[in-house]
C-alpha cells in the first residue's frame, strides 16, 4: 500500500468551484509518513473542502488526491481502510453505545470481530471514554462525542488520519490528551494532516504549518518560528494585496 513517491497524500493542482466561487485554487498539498502537517486558516479559508476533497467525500473541478499512490477517485477498500478521518462533525450511530460504535468502526475499516472487540476496547481506553462505553451516542456530552468521533477514527490504527478542528468541544485535558494521539501516531508512522485555527497548535502538534487563505496556499509555518501569528497575518495580508492588485494593461506596458 506505499506510495512510490513516500507520500501518504498529493493533493495536486486542485481546483474546486461552487457555482461562480473558486473555493479551492490550484492547491499543491502532501503529507509523508510520521509527519503532522497543520492545515492553518481563517474560518472559511477552504480547510474542510480541501480535505473533503481528499477524502473523494466531493469531486475537484480539476486535478487530483491520491492515498498511498492511488487516485481517490478510483480507490478501493483496501487503501480506505487505512485511513482514519473525522470531518465537520463526528459521525456516530446515536442510537448505538460508544462501545458499539467503535467496535462498527473497527469491523468497518477491515478488522475481525475479535479485532474489533479488542481494537474497541484499546481505543475507549486511550480517550478516557471507560466510564461512557455502555452509554448510547444520543446521550452524550458534546465533549464525549468529539471524543468517540476521534476514537473512531484512530480505532484501526490508520496509516494517514485526516482531521478537521478536531479540539472542537473538547475540554482542556482532552486537547492536551489530543495531542499526545497525534504525536503518538506519528512516531508510529501514521501521516497525519490536521485543520487548525488556532496557531499554538502549530507549535504544540504540528511539523509545519501549511497556511489556506481564500482556497490558496499562501505560506508555509515552521513551528520553529518565535512569532507564528505574525508570519501568519504576514502571509494572510500579503495574499489579500497581491489579490487587490490591478492587472496592467497591454496598453501600459
Amino acid at each position: 500500500m506505499n506510495s512510490p513517491t513516500g507520500e501518504a497524500l498529493r493533493c495536486s493542482y486542485l481546483v474546486k468551484r461552487f457555482g461562480d466561487e473558486t473555493v479551492i485554487d490550484n492547491v499543491d498539498l502532501s503529507v509523508r509518513p510520521g509527519e503532522v502537517v497543520a492545515l492553518v486558516g481563517l474560518n472559511g479559508a477552504g480547510k474542510t473542502t480541501l480535505m473533503r476533497l481528499a477524502l473523494a467525500m466531493t469531486r475537484p473541478d480539476s486535478g487530483e488526491a491520491r492515498v498511498f499512490g492511488h487516485d481517490v477517485a478510483t480507490a478501493r477498500s483496501a487503501q480506505w481502510q487505512g485511513v482514519g478521518q473525522m470531518i465537520e462533525t463526528p459521525f456516530a450511530y446515536p442510537e448505538l453505545t460508544v462501545a458499539q460504535n467503535l467496535w462498527a468502526a473497527a469491523r468497518l475499516n477491515g478488522l475481525t470481530k475479535a479485532e474489533a472487540s479488542r481494537a474497541a476496547a484499546r481505543a475507549i481506553g486511550r480517550l478516557n471514554l471507560t466510564a461512557y462505553e455502555a452509554r448510547r451516542c444520543s446521550k452524550l456530552s458534546q465533549g464525549n462525542k468529539q471524543r468517540l468521533g476521534l476514537a473512531s477514527a484512530l480505532v484501526h490504527s490508520p496509516r494517514l488520519l485526516i482531521l478537521d478542528e478536531p479540539t472542537n468541544a473538547l475540554d482542556p485535558d482532552g486537547v492536551v490528551l489530543l495531542r499526545d494521539l497525534v504525536r503518538g501516531a506519528a512516531h508510529e508512522g501514521t501521516a497525519v494532516l490536521v485543520s487548525s485555527h488556532h496557531l499554538d497548535e502549530v507549535a504544540r502538534v504540528a511539523d509545519r504549518g501549511e497556511v489556506i487563505h481564500r482556497g490558496r496556499m499562501v505560506g508555509e509555518l515552521s513551528r520553529n518560528l518565535s512569532d507564528l501569528e505574525h508570519a501568519f497575518f504576514d502571509m494572510v495580508h500579503t495574499a489579500d494585496n497581491i489579490t487587490a492588485r490591478p492587472v496592467a494593461s497591454e496598453e501600459s506596458l
